[in-house]
């Protein structure tokens, strides 16, 4: 029998070096989020250029999803795969290429958002070249993934490996179809899809991202750490199953409810409510399940920290997939979408679910890891203290910050008329809560400075070198036939058992439920003509318009304005006529956006001359003294590269936008355009010399904005305020 056993030792040195990333990225990404809240509770803390709110706000998302999210991810998933599959990775040279790549991606995202380059696309704004090396790294980790199923000790995969497995599976083909796109330099590009598709796309990929980055490789952890730390099995093998398949299947679906109310055909936004609500149902599953885990056990979570940071983990998990299929309902979404109601939901799951449970999984694994005793469980227990109050300040304020926006933007007075006409009210009406949350935040941060300390210290107990256990274990091929149940049917779950035994299927089963349920979606939308019906009189941006509004994406001005004005009564009577899906079919990328810390956009031009524009992004306090607007003095002063337009018209002209003599003489045209702004500002008392500059351009594109749509009978375009009132 011995001689049947095969010897070997774990890879845990792969998972010490993601364990200090997750630690590293983690305090980093929570600063710079610190920083945005200033930014919003008070301009002075914007530095322009670089250190704008636009700029850091991508930054901030992209620390704490890809950098914190997931080296955690990766630091438990290494050190559970190898466990539950007796063997070691199947290629060590592998690991540590996925955590070097992994690493200069995101020193790469760290550097270049800050600078302006970004696709505009929520958490997927990094550009071309570092897609390509995202799509390298991520191939690189799945082969060595698949290859170690393959090789395992184990003739069943546990639930946690089901979850890692969707979770890889399913990001690769998120990540390479939001990101098609055309480079146009070595950090530029533009998106192959257009206005309402590439919205449709994003969303698609945005909510799935969430959901197969900071959920299911999160439940993943859960089902293994949890049980771990509590010394008690998973609650129910058959909940487990039904929790992930209902869950993979129709998360998938779910993305159109981020564009309710928008130009996209309503059938689709119907359509992700729909499943968006049934997600509640799978997704408490899980929540049942983890907790119930504890049955038996729970004098240990007064005893444990670690037990304190998983139930409440998993106690927000339940609270936030409560919460957002709720938001999914139009009704609701009505009110709560453009608001900060939806950064407190976010920040529910993000701080307390993915936060704490990386928390605690990294104060189980210290110990293991490191092979010293835990420093302090006191300091565990305070840090555990000091960072929920700090959540609980967060969320509360931003909770209250999202109503008031939703509940002011739609007031009417007695007279018919908007009770707050003055964007700017809304926005003071909130300071307060954005005081608050800063003081949530930097709790937060204490409390993970607290932990940091102690990973330190306990790291500094290691002994001289580390421990390498030699572990046995018998081949996959000397294991005895599985024993199923011979009763048959759902509950005896013979066939997942099967399937368990069959990596290789299984992970089939798992890409035809996300790519059937995604092609439902995708193909009436993009095949369907009558779903985009076109609008004769929008024409392509001019090719100074399309060089303004690459300055106003580099500037990150979609972070906080939306160019979609929805079919409401207090949104036409604030903004103008509502949008509808062909007025952007020329827009690579779309800019509808996602929150409105300042005013919608898409009716902007004609509303202000040129030189208002100018003063505006020079000191927007000029005009509007409470704006908590960055300034961009540097606009005045930056220099167009006309030279640089032809090959973006020639870009767009490859997408099918009908650019016509542009595509001869854009730099030409720029120039003239340019040249006329210029004068029209000098005319009117503004500077001179501005002939040549980038603020030239982003009045050009502002002026353009809704232009292309006839004033409706009895509509106003420009809403009822004030030259002053901007954000």
């Amino acid at each position: 029998m011995n001689a049947r056993l095969d010897s070997f030792s774990y890879d845990d040195d792969i998972v010490r070096k993601f364990l200090f990333a997750t630690i590293i990225f983690g305090l980093v990404g929570m600063l710079v989020g610190l920083i945005v809240a200033l930014q919003l509770a008070n301009p002075a803390f914007n530095v322009s250029p670089i250190l704008t709110f636009g700029r850091l706000r991508p930054l901030h998302t992209n620390a704490v999803v890809f950098a914190f999210a997931g080296n955690a991810w990766f630091c438990g998933a290494y050190y559970s795969t190898q466990r539950l599959l007796k063997t070691r990775m199947w290629s060590d040279s592998l690991s540590r290429f996925h955590f070097w790549g992994w690493q200069a991606i995101i020193v790469a995202a760290a550097i270049t958002l800050p600078l302006g380059f970004t696709q505009a696309k929520e958490y997927a704004e990094l550009e071309w070249p570092i897609d390509i090396a995202i799509a390298v790294v991520w191939v690189a980790f799945a082969i060595n993934y698949f290859a170690t199923l393959a090789k395992r000790r184990e003739r069943h995969i546990y639930v946690a490996i089901w979850f890692f497995i969707a979770s890889i599976i399913t990001v690769a083909v998120l990540h390479i179809f939001n990101n098609l796109s055309i480079p146009v330099g070595p950090l530029k590009s533009y998106s192959i899809y257009a206005g309402v598709q590439d919205a449709f796309m994003q969303w698609w990929y945005g909510h799935n991202a969430v959901a197969f980055f900071l959920t299911t490789p999160f439940l993943g952890l859960m089902y293994y750490f949890m049980p771990k730390a509590a010394e008690r099995p998973v609650f129910s093998y058959k909940l487990s199953i039904l929790h992930f398949w209902s869950l993979v299947f129709l998360y998938i679906w779910a993305g159109p409810h981020h564009l309710h109310y928008t130009a996209l055909p309503d059938w689709a936004s119907t359509l992700g409510m729909v499943f968006s609500v049934m997600l509640i149902a799978p997704s408490w599953g899980g929540m049942i399940n983890g907790l119930l885990t504890l049955r038996g056990a729970w004098h240990k979570v007064t005893e444990e920290p670690v037990l304190k940071f998983f139930v409440l983990a998993v106690t927000a998990y339940g609270m936030s997939t409560f919460e957002g299929p709720m938001l999914s309902i139009k009704s609701i979404n009505g009110l709560a979408h453009y608001t900060d109601w939806v950064i407190a939901h976010v920040h529910t799951g993000a701080l307390g679910w993915n936060g704490f449970l990386t928390f605690g999984m990294i104060y189980w694994l210290a110990p293991r890891l490191f092979q010293a005793p835990l420093h302090s469980k006191k300091l565990a227990e305070t840090h555990f203290w000091v960072s929920t109050f700090g959540i609980l300040l967060y969320v509360a304020s931003i909770y209250s910050a999202g109503i008031t926006q939703g509940l002011m933007w739609r007031a009417f007075d007695e007279t018919g008329r908007l009770q707050f006409p003055d964007f700017i009210e809304t926005t003071m009406r909130l300071m307060p809560m954005y005081w608050v949350r800063v003081a949530g935040g930097t709790l937060y941060i204490i409390g993970t400075i607290i932990f940091i300390y102690n990973i330190v210290m306990t790291w500094k107990k290691r002994p001289a070198a580390y421990e390498v256990p030699v572990v046995t274990a018998a081949p996959l091929s000397a294991l005895p036939a599985p024993q199923h149940a011979k009763s048959g049917g759902l509950l005896a779950m013979t066939w997942h058992r099967k399937w368990e035994a069959m990596p290789l299927f299984f992970s089939v089963m798992v890409a035809l439920c996300i790519v059937v349920a995604s092609l439902f979606e995708i193909i009436p939308t993009f095949l369907i003509k009558s779903n985009v019906p076109s609008i004769a009189s929008v024409k392509p941006y001019t090719p100074l318009e399309l060089e303004g509004r690459d300055v106003y994406i580099r500037e990150g001005c979609f972070n906080c304005h939306s160019q979609m004005i929805r079919p409401f009564r207090f949104e036409t009577e604030r903004y103008g006529d509502y949008s509808k899906p062909g007025e952007s079919v020329y827009d690579h990328p779309f800019l509808w956006g996602s929150r409105r810390i300042g005013p919608d956009l898409a009716r902007e031009g004609g509303k202000y001359p040129a030189l208002w524009h100018v003063r505006h992004m020079e000191n927007p306090r000029s005009l509007s003294p409470k704006s908590i607007m960055p300034t961009y003095p540097g606009l005045l002063s930056n220099t167009i590269n006309f030279d640089g337009i032809q090959k973006k018209v020639d870009a767009m002209a490859m997408l099918g936008v009908p650019y016509g003599d542009a595509v001869n003489k854009a730099p030409a045209m720029a120039r003239e355009q340019a040249a006329a702004i210029a004068a029209d500002v000098l005319k009117n008392g503004g500077p001179a010399g501005l002939g040549d500059k980038e603020i030239t351009a982003l009045v050009a594109y502002l002026e353009r904005l809704g232009t292309d749509i006839k004033k409706p009978a009895g509509v106003a375009l420009a809403p009822s305020v004030p030259k002053a009132g901007g954000n």
